[in-house]
């Protein structure tokens, strides 16, 4: 029988993912809900209740038993609080949870960002479990990182440690390697690219909500060879090579980990197309013996990630 029981919540901009994992951090119990950040804070939280409460009651779990929960947030969090700083998917500035949860979670909460939740739930039970050095790179609606450095996560100084899709890869241009790889920006330069296209590639688009593209339709379009899809790719693919090589060069990582909708769609090729660019920018020696691998745990990276990190890092 456990001795405790831990929850890992990822709270995206569309939908809130939740699990609640015994002492040895396996899954007994998952539910999604809405986020519906039009609602505002309480109504998100309210939605996260949902499903805490889902999953407790699936797995028929004493609450009392719960030892902590780790929450994965889309943006900037104030560390060591559970305030959020900045969530700009949940038009959210300054927003402390605490006085919003049920008064009945009498459990310890940490809060994180979502992206380096991921990057530690690999390095913990996933592609990167073993490695000490972990580079995590998500490439999804955007970008994001995570590193783990000398086997913990790696925060800096104010916070904000691991935002590479922040890193500018065309300084002439001021174009961050996100608007560049991330599919929200990458829509926007297909609209571009379209505009100016031959009359057969505009068909092959029409009647397509550019706004509202899923990676699986990206990767369709790219798998059919559509030249606004494999140039969008491989100018992604090209820009996270660039950088990933550069921080392979700067903090000599063990392991890098891709993973994210954007990734899991395109597949195991998109990858190597990443790795093979990077390694052109590596110094002599610096790869060497560097695995690069995609993220083992699917969407459950960020609820895994959350619940171990609440385990390991119980709030002082």
């Amino acid at each position: 029988m456990s001795t405790g029981y831990w929850l890992g919540v990822d709270l995206g901009g569309t939908k809130i993912l939740a699990g609640l994992f015994d002492d040895d951090l396996k899954l007994l119990a998952r539910s999604k809900q809405p986020t519906a950040p039009e609602t505002g804070p309480a109504g998100v939280v309210a939605n996260l209740g949902k499903a805490v409460e889902a999953v407790v009651r699936e797995a028929n779990v004493d609450a009392a038993q719960i030892r902590g929960m780790g929450v994965g947030v889309p943006g900037q969090i104030d560390l060591g609080t559970t305030k959020v700083k900045f969530a700009p998917n949940l038009d959210w500035r300054d927003v402390d949870l605490k006085p919003l949860v049920p008064a009945s979670w009498r459990w310890p909460i940490v809060l994180e960002n979502d992206v380096r939740m991921g990057t530690y739930g690999e390095f913990a039970h996933g592609a990167a479990k073993g490695a000490r050095h972990v580079l995590g790179v998500f490439v999804g609606t955007g970008v994001g990182g995570g590193m783990i450095l000398n086997g913990d996560l790696f925060t800096g100084f104010n916070g904000n440690a691991g935002e590479i899709g922040h890193v500018v890869v065309h300084w002439r241009q001021g174009a961050s390697l996100e608007s560049i790889a991330g599919r929200k920006y990458m829509m926007k330069r297909a609209k571009e690219k379209l505009d100016d296209a031959p009359k057969r590639v505009r068909k092959e688009w029409k009647g397509v909500d550019l706004a509202g593209v899923r990676s699986s339709q990206l990767a369709e379009f790219y798998q059919k060879d559509d030249p606004v899809a494999v140039e969008l790719v491989d100018d992604a693919a090209r820009a996270l090579g660039a950088a990933i090589g550069g921080l392979v060069n700067f903090v000599s990582p063990e392991v890098v980990v891709i993973g994210g909708g954007v990734t899991g769609a395109l597949g195991d090729t998109f990858i190597e197309r990443i790795w093979e660019i990077a390694l052109r920018y590596t110094l002599p020696g610096a790869a060497d013996r560097v695995r690069c691998v995609p993220a083992a745990l699917g969407d459950d990276s960020g609820i895994v990630g959350c619940a171990a990190y609440a385990k390991a890092h119980p709030p002082a």
